[in-house]
């Protein structure tokens, strides 16, 4: 397999990941305190801080997967994963990274590093589009 779409399948598992963290919180709390299952926001703001940041960690995984998926596919399906394959891991660490420290804090600071860790995703897939455009009208 190539690492470009190893990378890829491992961003989808991470994403499934905090989406099965979500259930398994919302279903104890409908096993362990009565809350009906419909009664939940989408934002996770009515349980907590932390499934609040729990959701937006999601949401912003959801939101970044269809990018890199297309672009990753994109560049195995025409024969140029060698232009994604170098930097697919680096992507997917910062994501996890980026993630990771949105679940842990809210705090200036750690803002600051999760906005850099999404920098550094929305930099390397601008140098893959600008790459796979260029071959494109090569």
């Amino acid at each position: 397999m190539a690492p470009s779409l190893a990378a890829l399948l491992v961003y989808a598992a991470w994403t499934w990941l905090l989406s099965s963290v979500i259930v398994t919180l919302r279903s104890g709390l409908v096993v362990t305190a009565g809350r009906p299952p419909s009664s939940f926001q989408p934002d996770g703001a009515d349980t907590g801080p932390f499934h609040m940041r729990l959701s937006r960690a999601h949401l912003n995984c959801v939101e970044n997967l269809p990018v890199f998926a297309s672009v990753v596919l994109v560049a195995v399906v025409s024969g140029h994963e060698t232009i994604t394959d170098g930097l697919a891991w680096v992507v997917v660490g910062a994501r996890i990274a980026q993630s990771s420290v949105h679940l842990v804090s809210v705090r200036s600071r750690a803002v600051i590093v999760r906005a850099t860790f999404f920098v550094v995703q929305l930099g390397i897939l601008a140098l893959w589009i600008g790459q796979l455009l260029a071959v494109a009208w090569d």
